[in-house]
This record gives structure tokens, C-alpha cells and sequence, in this order.
């Protein structure tokens, strides 16, 4: 699965990919208008008057002999045992009690201030996340994520060389603006006022007591 998920990302078949995206994309949109069950609803007729009449013609032409052997012309599909097994139901199930107790764990850290450097943070992104919500919705979000999954890994595959060349440049200037700051500040700091040193006290020489006569 995760195989699949990337050659559709990398666009490593066009026309697959092409077809997912567009699927995603007014599928999403249509849902500015229509209900999820009403899109989910037509989604599931538009596949079957694609289905319909294929499945009609191929026993039309088992009825009149000429597919003796009654293929069916979505057995792949109607083969295909996607079904767990136990072994791996049990691993999806820990893998998903496992994210769900990772993220109530972090929430409860940053809500009750464990850290609080992460929790200003926090609250950083949670005051963003409110302009965001005034200026768009969740789905708008959804289909802005989806065509970013679809663009930027592939743009970034294809403009690597060129994105690490400007990088290196970017960080190299950084680094002399900041040599920079550091020479300027050294020079501009006052040196600190030098305290002379204390002179040592003469000790008095010891008195020698007079012989009695």
C-alpha cells in the first residue's frame, strides 16, 4: 500500500495519478454544494452505470455462446481479498491505540504547561489557526493539502540540485551577516574600565626591645 501510495505521489504513472487527483479534487469541491451522503450516494451510481452495461454485454455474450467460458470482466477486482488477518488486524489496532495515546499524551503536556517553551508554541499556533478559520473553511484546507501532496514532493524531486545550491547560498550569506553583527558589536562594546592594582602596604619592622643596663 504505502508502494502505491508513492508511485501515485511521484506521478510515476500519469494516468493513474491524474485520475486520482481529479477524482479528489471535485469530489471535494462538489462537497461545497452537495452533503457527504449525497456525494458518496452519486459516486456509487456514476461507478455502476459504468458497470451496468459492461457486466449486460458480457452475458449477453455468454447467452449467445460467444464467451463460453463466462469471464466475468471484474473478477480481478471482485478476487482481490482485502481482508485482514488476525496478525495484522492486531498490529493496525496497536498502531492506532498507539497514536491516539501519543497525541492525548502531547495535548495533555502542552495544555497543563509541562514545557513551557511548547506550550507557547502552542498557543502561537492556536491563535494563527483562528485567523485561518475566519478566512477559510476545513474543506478549502483539505483540498489546498491535497494538491499540495500531489505538487511539492515532485517539484521538489525535480528542483533538488537547484533548491540546495540556493540553500547553501542562503546559509552562507547568513553566516556573514551574522560574522558581521559579531565583528560590529565587538568593536561598538565598551572595553571594560581596567582597575588598578592595590599597592602592597609597607609591614613596619620589628622593634628591638633596649638591654637593661
Amino acid at each position: 500500500m504505502a508502494i502505491k501510495v508513492m508511485d501515485l505521489i511521484y506521478w510515476r504513472d500519469v494516468g493513474k495519478t491524474g485520475v486520482v487527483v481529479t477524482g479528489l479534487v471535485i469530489g471535494l469541491a462538489s462537497l461545497f454544494q452537495l452533503s457527504s451522503v449525497t456525494m458518496l450516494s452519486y459516486l456509487c451510481i456514476s461507478i455502476m452505470c459504468l458497470t451496468f452495461p459492461l457486466r449486460l454485454y458480457y452475458k449477453l455474450l455468454e447467452l449467445i455462446r460467444k464467451n463460453p467460458e463466462g469471464v466475468h470482466p471484474f473478477q480481478s477486482y471482485i478476487g482481490d481479498d482485502s481482508s485482514l488477518t488476525d496478525e495484522e488486524t492486531v498490529l493496525v489496532v496497536e498502531e492506532v491505540v498507539l497514536m491516539i495515546a501519543f497525541a492525548v499524551t502531547e495535548i495533555k503536556r502542552l495544555l497543563f504547561i509541562d514545557s513551557i517553551m511548547d506550550s507557547i508554541k502552542f498557543v502561537v499556533l492556536l491563535y494563527v489557526l483562528t485567523y485561518v478559520g475566519i478566512t477559510t473553511n476545513g474543506l478549502t484546507l483539505v483540498i489546498v493539502g491535497v494538491i499540495c501532496v500531489f505538487s511539492l514532493p515532485l517539484f521538489y524531486k525535480r528542483m533538488q540540485g537547484r533548491m540546495k545550491r540556493i540553500s547553501k547560498a542562503v546559509s552562507g550569506l547568513l553566516r556573514k551577516i551574522k560574522n558581521l553583527f559579531k565583528l560590529l558589536y565587538s568593536k561598538l562594546r565598551p572595553s571594560p574600565a581596567t582597575t588598578p592594582a592595590p599597592t602592597p602596604t609597607p609591614t613596619p619592622a620589628p622593634k628591638h626591645k633596649q638591654k637593661s643596663k
